[in-house]
């Protein structure tokens, strides 16, 4: 009996055997195709640009297409990292409609410490989804500047204010439509007709060029409002940075709502940005930022270069070498090499002034120094003309930018020294012109010596600077002899027997 009970149990424990092996292999490949789910789940990315410099079209195209890309990749989140003095206006409204259509949210951080966003930075930064600073930054002074003319004195809006009156500002009341305005109001009701009669007599026309200055800047004010109200940001500070060009620290843009947070770093950026939501132009989204892979991208070559030249030391630079070459090529022509590098840095210096904003009258002044350094050239005036041009180019250098662009005075200090280094080449080269004798004619071969080709007595053949010549002399020579010219007399030579040339005379060969 014992033997047949463990005979049937066998294939009791051979099926268990293949089950658990079944159900081992089955929790393997279970576990195996979650690790390889969970391995293959997309991580989350983001791409970090940069605005440094100028916002010029190479800038404005960089940008966009890179904010577009992003967008359209579905990455979790923008990063523009901003220091920039400004820029070109249609520049910056082609990286804003990038950002308001992107489905990707944008972050502006400001940075690194010491940076700015000023001007055309600070439209950028309303027109992000979230704006940050670092600390020791600043933002601000977004009034327009035409390119061409720095911004008038006198405000245009001026005309449109009342006369200056100790109510002007220290009395809350009058401001607000207290007493005095109440006063206003019954004299107008009583005689309107005579009211707006005064009105405008008092409120005298603006001219064609304030008149256009006050549409500029109020369609700029328009724009950053309405930027500020898409972001909940504060707008009436952005009308007075735009109206009275104030600039304010990271700090206080902080306090009064121009932004969203200081962070010290991206790291930290991320971290503060964690768990945000914010409304793209996909809809409303809740950014994860914690652990964010972030990719870098740069502009491509040729945008780096054009974002090179326009730069207010290279612009400089570009056309102190075009007028360097076209003079070189003026005073020497044929050359061919000065005048094509002076056309190519004429062009790339063109470039560099449609992208930046410049002041006419300093450029006028930079144009009359180069007239008179080229006057310098083809007559000179012993260096009056050229030191005076000279001067007049270095002034209208520095101011030819406005402030917060100007060029560098060791970059002014360096072209001074080059281009009145060729003015001293020229000159040296005119009095030494001017030192030797005449170079043709009867003046230019007397006292230059030759050689005896052939004599007769008192006469023969003497051989002065290549040429052949009848001369004569009251002492014979040999052929071969050397002689000075002393008097040229009609188209024969008088001549003397010429000085020995010294010990080592005997060595050189003599001219047949």
């Amino acid at each position: 009996m014992m033997a047949r009970t463990q005979h049937k149990s066998r294939p009791n424990r051979t099926t268990g055997f293949f089950v658990g092996l079944f159900i081992l292999g089955a929790t393997m490949l279970g576990l195996s195709a979650f690790a390889q789910n969970v391995s293959t789940a997309p991580a989350k990315e983001g791409v970090i640009l940069t605005l440094n410099g100028p916002v010029s079209p190479p800038v404005a195209d960089y940008l966009a297409r890179e904010i577009a890309v992003a967008s359209d990749a579905g990455k979790e989140l923008i990063i523009l990292e901003i220091d920039t003095p400004g820029g070109l206006v249609d520049s910056m409204k082609t990286i804003i409609k990038a950002i308001l259509a992107s489905d990707t949210p944008v972050a502006t951080y400001v940075s690194p410490q010491g940076a700015r966003s000023a001007s055309a930075g600070l439209y950028i930064m309303y027109s992000a989804h979230i704006s940050a600073m670092a600390p020791a930054t600043n933002t601000g002074a977004a009034t327009p500047i035409e390119i061409g003319g720095s911004p008038s004195e006198k405000s245009p809006f001026d005309n449109e204010d009342r006369p200056a009156d100790p109510s002007d500002g220290d009395n809350p009341e009058a401001t607000e439509g207290g007493a005095e305005q109440e006063e206003t109001d019954q004299a107008r009701d009583a005689a309107p007709a005579s009211a707006e009669e005064a009105d405008r007599d008092i409120s005298a026309p603006l001219s064609s060029n304030d008149a256009l200055r006050a549409k500029v800047i109020n369609d700029s004010v328009a724009y950053i409002r309405a930027l500020a109200e898409e972001r909940g940001r504060n707008a009436d500070w952005a009308e007075s940075a735009v109206r009275d060009a104030v600039s304010i620290t990271a700090n206080q843009a902080l306090e009064i709502g121009v932004i969203d947070l200081i962070a010290d770093d991206i790291d930290d950026l991320l971290k503060q940005i964690d768990g945000t939501t914010v409304t793209t132009a996909a809809g409303e989204k809740v950014l994860q930022s914690a652990d964010l892979k972030l990719e870098r991208v740069e502009p491509t070559a040729a945008e780096k270069f054009l974002s090179f030249i326009a730069n207010p030391n290279v612009a400089v630079i570009l056309m102190s070498l075009a007028t360097t070459g076209i003079i070189v090529e003026m005073w020497n022509p044929g050359s061919i090499f000065p005048g094509a590098v002076g056309i190519i840095c004429l062009l790339l210096g063109l470039y560099s002034f449609q992208v930046l904003p410049f002041n006419w009258l300093p450029l006028g002044l930079m144009g009359v120094g180069v007239i008179l350094m080229v006057l310098e050239a083809y007559t000179p005036t012993f260096g009056i003309a050229g030191l005076f041009g000279l001067v007049l180019f270095g002034v209208g250098m520095y101011f030819l930018f406005p402030e917060s662009i100007r060029v560098s005075p060791s970059v002014i200090g360096s072209i001074l020294a080059i281009v009145g280094g060729l003015l001293g080449l020229i000159l040296f080269a005119f009095v030494g012109s001017r030192s030797h004798g005449p170079m043709i004619g009867a003046e230019a071969i007397r006292k230059r010596e030759g050689v005896v080709d052939e004599w007769d007595g008192k006469e023969g053949w003497v051989i002065v600077e290549g040429e052949r010549w009848r001369a004569r002399s009251d002492k014979p020579f040999n052929p071969g002899d050397k002689i000075r010219v002393v008097e040229v007399d009609g188209l024969v030579l008088v001549v003397k027997q010429a000085k020995a040339a010294g010990l080592l005379s005997g060595l050189q060969p003599r001219e047949a």
